[in-house]
């Protein structure tokens, strides 16, 4: 599909990665409140990967995480965007709309705006008949804005993460799920 196009919400931009992307995304990704709910806090180096991995898949597929501007302040804020689920699960493959916002952009309905303009895109550009969205039980915050979005979870659905060790606190994820024709 060649470059991923930029979205635009009334008060966001869904865009490519810049370079000065990288130390704002870095500290996003250092930050342990942030990152409460995944495995680990990421180095720098493991944080650039990412924003690189996201570039390349917003090239190959015409969907990916993008990164996330404030149009009226032009400031980066971490990203949102559709991916790939890269693991094997009773419901993959599949496509993950996601987002991971610096604290400071936290309760301002972001995450849902900018995940709404993900998944329309994902239906009405890239023809997806289904998209989903996972994460832990404790994480009601993502939980809220996978319900605004209008996803479903099936208790049936939720899964162990096969990236993660047995008994791991995060092992066990719920599954959401938003079928084209609900959306």
């Amino acid at each position: 599909m060649g470059k991923g196009p930029e979205l635009r919400t009334e008060r966001l931009l869904l865009r490519r990665w810049r370079e000065e992307d990288r130390a704002p995304f870095a500290r996003i990704n250092a930050d342990p409140d942030v990152m409460r709910y995944l495995p680990a806090l990421l180095t720098c180096g493991e944080s650039d990967a990412l924003s690189k991995r996201a570039q390349r898949d917003l090239d190959e597929y015409g969907y990916g995480l993008w990164a996330l501007e404030v149009v009226e302040t032009g400031e980066f804020i971490g990203f949102t965007g559709l991916l790939n689920v890269r693991f094997a699960a009773h419901f993959t493959p599949a496509v993950e709309v996601g987002w991971r916002l610096a604290r400071h952009a936290w309760g301002h309905g972001y995450a849902t705006e900018a995940a709404r303009a993900a998944v329309r895109h994902g239906f009405d550009r890239v023809g997806l008949a289904e998209i989903v969205s996972l994460t832990v039980g404790a994480n009601t915050r993502s939980r809220a804005v996978m319900r605004r979005l209008g996803m479903r979870r099936a208790p049936e659905d939720d899964f162990a993460h096969p990236a993660l060790p047995a008994g791991h606190r995060l092992s066990r994820h719920l599954l959401y799920r938003l079928p084209r024709s609900a959306a």
